[in-house]
């Protein structure tokens, strides 16, 4: 489903994000990816979903390499990943039936298939009631919980976040990990990274922990490692 082989991806500005990265993440798999702030998390994000384009190596997401999907391509490849940003990046100025029909409304959904899924999305994050409100009169959390409707619109086959709990409390942050965990067991493969290993350790899941751009740990043995 996911595989880096021999990646590395170096900024304009000489700092090296990822350092030879090697790793394979299987069809309905749920994995963490954790590390301190600059470890390379969300710069390995992008590159899956083809946000950023400057890494050498080669990485394959369901089937493609990445490399040969020309520009024109990636609004199509882009269908089967939904991402979820940590700041979450709702319109403020558009209902939150809008901001959740976005994706399905740039695929070319009709009308119907556009209202259907929608509430399908809302209802899965328990904020159907919510469908014609505004981002700026709901909570944080369900916000946050309106980007991941969002995400999963479109049906995904990959469903990927950013620091998704980075501005919720730790109540609020383990509902948003067990939301995540019911669609990984209904067959989404679900990539996420966070800082929070002591939260995460706890999910019984894949774990890579990163560090200055390298794979420290990705076996869930030495999870102690970014304690101290």
């Amino acid at each position: 489903m996911i595989q880096f082989t021999n990646v590395f991806m170096t900024y304009p500005s000489g700092n090296k994000a990822l350092q030879n990265i090697n790793l394979s993440i299987e069809k309905g798999e749920m994995v963490y990816i954790s590390g301190r702030s600059g470890a390379g998390k969300s710069t390995l994000l992008k590159l899956i979903n083809l946000i950023d384009r400057h890494a050498r190596g080669q990485i394959i997401v369901n089937g493609q390499n990445l490399e040969r999907i020309t520009r024109k391509r990636i609004p199509i490849f882009r269908r089967n990943i939904g991402f979820i940003f940590q700041n979450h990046r709702l319109l403020d100025d558009r209902t939150i039936f809008d901001n959740v029909a976005l994706p399905l409304i740039i695929a070319g959904s009709n009308h119907q298939e556009v209202k259907r899924r929608v509430q399908a999305a809302l209802d899965k994050v328990d904020l159907l009631s919510k469908i014609n409100s505004y981002p700026m009169e709901l909570s944080g959390g369900e916000q946050q919980r309106i980007g991941v409707a969002r995400a999963v619109v479109n049906r995904p086959a990959i469903l990927i976040a950013d620091e998704p709990t980075g501005n919720l409390d730790p109540m609020l942050s383990w509902e948003m990990m067990k939301l995540f965990e019911q669609f990984n067991q209904v067959g989404v493969t679900v990539l996420i990274a966070s800082h929070e290993l002591d939260m995460i350790k706890h999910m019984n899941k894949k774990i890579i922990i990163l560090n200055k751009g390298r794979i420290l740990d990705s076996n869930n043995e030495n999870k102690e490692l970014l304690k101290n």
